[in-house]
C-alpha cells in the first residue's frame, strides 16, 4: 500500500511507534510533519470529516497552550479550535494516518492495524 499518509511528530513517541507498525507490515507511508509544515484549513477539515472527529476531540492538550488560549473552555467553537491548530499545529493530536481503508487519529498506535 504505497498511497498511506502518516501526519507525524518523530518526537512522539506513538507517532513513532505507528510508522513503524507501518513499516513492519511493508508499508512505506508518505510522511507529513505537520509541525514543520503546518495545516490548512481545508487539509484540516478533510482530515476531521475523514477521522470522525470534531477539533475539540483531536485538541491536544498535554504540553501545548491549549489552557492558557481558552480553547479548553466548552464555549469554544470548532472554527476557534480550527483557527487555533492551523497557527500553531502542535495543538493537533498525532499521529493521524489515512489509507485507501480509511483514517484514524491512531492513539494507541495499534489503531492503525485497522487501516491495513
Amino acid at each position: 500500500m504505497s498511497d498511506a499518509t502518516i501526519y507525524h511528530n518523530p518526537n512522539c513517541g506513538t507517532s513513532r511507534t505507528t510508522l513503524a507498525l507501518l513499516r513492519d507490515h511493508g508499508i512505506e507511508p508518505t510522511v507529513v510533519e505537520y509541525l514543520k509544515v503546518g495545516w490548512t484549513r481545508p487539509q484540516l477539515e478533510i482530515l476531521l470529516r475523514q477521522i470522525g472527529k470534531s477539533a475539540r476531540e483531536v485538541l491536544r492538550v498535554r504540553g501545548t497552550a491549549a489552557h492558557e488560549l481558552g480553547l479548553t473552555d466548552p464555549n469554544a467553537s470548532e472554527a476557534a479550535l480550527i483557527a487555533a491548530m492551523i497557527l500553531d499545529p502542535v495543538l493537533v493530536e498525532r499521529p493521524i494516518v489515512v489509507t485507501p481503508k480509511g483514517a484514524a487519529l491512531c492513539r494507541p498506535a495499534d489503531l492503525v492495524l485497522t487501516l491495513l
